[in-house]
């Protein structure tokens, strides 16, 4: 079940939201869990007893691994907190690379004239994002940073809430322990601050994304032999916004809906193609991943705190697990380590700080997006040799146009809607528009949320009605 789907916004986001407003308040973790093991069945299917057992292992282990008086962070609590990472790093590789391993050795066994069995899994929605919500429990209790739940209700509402359950934002424990045991009192308040966030969400998905969806397709479908400059930047552009708007579309609907369910989420984005510096686009892109990798994998491997060659060796893995975390494809692996690179030259040769001048920081800013947009390509290239092809033409200026295929993709409406959306490049990185549209309390920020209420959610809602939305592009991470 999509948040852009007529069947969530007619009739379960309705259904639910009754519930939590008409129920005794103390309901509300118990319709939340319940809603959200409905709305994860309806779309895995089987794979929600995965999910189910996930849960039971982790909320067993939680209890066992908080300090007490008598036993702090003992050799055995040790060892349990291990076994269990194991056990949720283990289910993730094997339903996620299972099949990707077995490509690769039997790849190789092909050179020797063998064969190698290629497992064939279907990957359970969310896999990667409920993965590291359970090791954040189970790290956050053993650090002693926050307690261990003992009501499982509470428990299955911060696993499986359904707002952040397929696509995150990935909620660390810390984030919201504190707020699960919280009775709301101002129920309509809340909705009323979180229906904006959420309309925002789905302008950005039904209007912008979706529309930009079918000539990013048409550019990266165009064969080797047809491929062109302009084909190539068309793709790669557009592609870099339909992402941005999808995914933070994604993120502020998610954010809207767990505000209108009485919690706070954390922020996913902040303007991050207005970075001047690569590593300021990771403090503003998918900002939820990045701070996961920072406190459970860079923290503990030493971070910067160790000298350069460990910091640089740091960064390298937490950018080869970032870019196989999105997907098992040598294509994500060659996009991580691309970003890993550019943050170790930033750090060694002192440019990840934001340079006094303007003109250098006009220019920074537009550097960091031409290396941002050539990232994207082997993000979304189905393959490494098609990701070299559009670089090498993007790259080489031709006197090329477009092929009939992605002129016929490029509507009138695609283009004045690819034109809006590139004024994201041109905006400030202050004020984000999500927390300004949930506060509103200037005249501009009600005027933009009266129209984003009104006219654009209106209007998204019209598309969604007509069957024009496409999955969130995050569902296959």
């Amino acid at each position: 079940m999509s948040f852009a789907s007529p069947l969530f916004l007619w009739y379960f986001l309705p259904a639910t939201l009754l519930a939590v407003l008409v129920l005794p308040r103390s309901w509300r973790n118990g319709i939340i869990a319940v809603a959200s093991l409905i709305f994860y069945a309806s779309g895995a299917g089987a794979f929600t007893l995965l999910l189910l057992a996930c849960m039971v292992v982790n909320f067993a282990a939680g209890t066992a691994l908080e300090p007490n008086a008598w036993e702090p962070r003992s050799s055995r609590k040790r060892l349990l907190l291990i076994a269990v990472i194991c056990f949720d790093v283990g289910i993730l590789v094997v339903w996620k690379y299972a099949g990707f391993a077995t490509q690769q050795i039997d790849y190789f066994t092909q050179l020797f004239g063998g064969s190698f069995p290629v497992a064939q899994l279907a990957l359970p929605i969310g896999i990667s994002f409920f993965t590291f919500h359970h090791i954040s429990y189970v790290v956050d209790i053993y650090r002693g940073e926050r307690r261990a739940l003992r009501n499982p209700v509470s428990f299955v509402t911060y696993i499986a809430m359904f707002p952040q359950l397929v696509a995150g934002p990935i909620v660390r424990y810390r984030e919201i322990a504190d707020q699960l045991p919280q009775q709301r009192s101002h129920r309509l308040d809340d909705i009323a601050a979180g229906f904006p966030r959420f309309a925002l969400g789905l302008c950005k998905k039904a209007i912008i994304a979706d529309s930009l969806s079918p000539m990013v397709e048409a550019c990266f479908a165009t064969s080797a032999e047809d491929m062109t400059f302009a084909i190539a930047w068309l793709g790669a552009v557009g592609y870099t916004l339909q992402l941005y708007f999808d995914f933070s579309g994604y993120s502020d609907m998610a954010i809207g809906l767990g505000r209108m369910l009485g919690f706070r989420l954390p922020e996913n984005f902040a303007r991050p193609y207005s970075s001047v510096t690569v590593t300021e686009f990771w403090r503003r892109w998918h900002m939820s991943l990045s701070r996961w990798f920072r406190d459970y994998v860079y923290i503990p491997l030493g971070g910067n705190r160790a000298g350069a060659a460990k910091t640089y060796r740091n960064l390298c893995i937490v950018f080869v697990l970032t870019g196989f975390w999105h997907g098992a494809n040598w294509t994500f692996v060659v996009w991580g380590c691309y970003h890993g690179l550019l943050l170790i030259i930033e750090r060694r040769f002192g440019w990840d700080r934001t340079p006094p001048a303007v003109a250098a920081r006009v220019g920074r800013r537009i550097l960091t997006l031409v290396l941002v947009v050539f990232g994207w390509v082997f993000f979304k290239s189905a393959d490494i040799g098609h990701a070299f092809t559009m670089i090498g033409h993007m790259l080489v200026p031709d006197f090329d146009g477009l092929t009939d295929v992605v002129e016929a993709a490029l509507t009138n409406q695609r283009v004045v809607i690819l034109i809006a959306a590139l004024a994201i490049f041109a905006l400030p990185a202050h004020p984000v528009t999500g927390p300004l549209l949930e506060s509103a309390r200037t005249r501009g920020a009600v005027g933009l949320r009266i129209g984003v209420m009104t006219v654009g959610a209106l209007y998204a809602a019209i598309l969604v009605a007509n069957g024009t939305f496409s999955p969130f592009l995050y569902y296959q991470f």
